[in-house]
């Protein structure tokens, strides 16, 4: 009978064994695959061809640059039986001052276009904040328009109003 306990203990004892062993293999299976996995990810995403990567400059604004247009525009407008002035100080806002120095060499083109859009509106028009807000608008477009003409570029992001007078 003694032997017949130790038969049994030692068959218990097999499973055992086999049972720690595959539970090992198990564990140590999916440590190599979570391993190879993130080997493989970074391979793939981390090594993105050149055309794919995208450039740190482009992503990265570059600090604004102000361009004051001094002096302020003085115009006389359309008004009904009274002479109407407006006085308007004008500030370019550009990223780039290789640009805005291209640009400057045709500063008496760009003051002419803005005093001729200036003069050219009505007072019952600019008489409100959003008729003010619509000649900055104008006056964006016309200097991004002469600045794609001369220059080939837009240059500048928005033209600034740093003090309007109406009279």
């Amino acid at each position: 009978m003694a032997n017949d306990s130790e038969t049994s203990e030692q068959a218990a004892q097999i499973p055992k064994k086999n049972k720690m062993k595959i539970i090992i293999l198990a564990v140590l299976a999916l440590v190599v695959a979570v391993a190879l996995s993130a080997v493989g990810t970074w391979f793939f995403l981390g090594r993105a061809p050149a055309e794919a990567q995208p450039v740190v400059e482009s992503s990265v604004k570059q600090q604004a640059i102000y361009e004051v247009l001094t002096p302020a525009f003085v115009v006389n407008f359309k008004s009904e039986g009274k002479a109407r002035y407006l006085q308007v100080s004008v500030a370019l806002m550009g990223r780039n001052q290789a640009d805005l120095n291209e640009l400057k060499v045709h500063m008496p083109t760009l003051r002419n276009q803005l005093v001729m859009l200036f003069s050219s509106q009505s007072f019952e028009e600019l008489n409100s904040v959003l008729g003010i807000e619509l000649l900055k608008q104008k006056a964006t477009a016309a200097v991004q328009e002469l600045a794609l003409i001369e220059v080939g570029k837009p240059v500048i992001e928005q033209v600034l109003f740093t003090n309007v007078v109406m009279q």
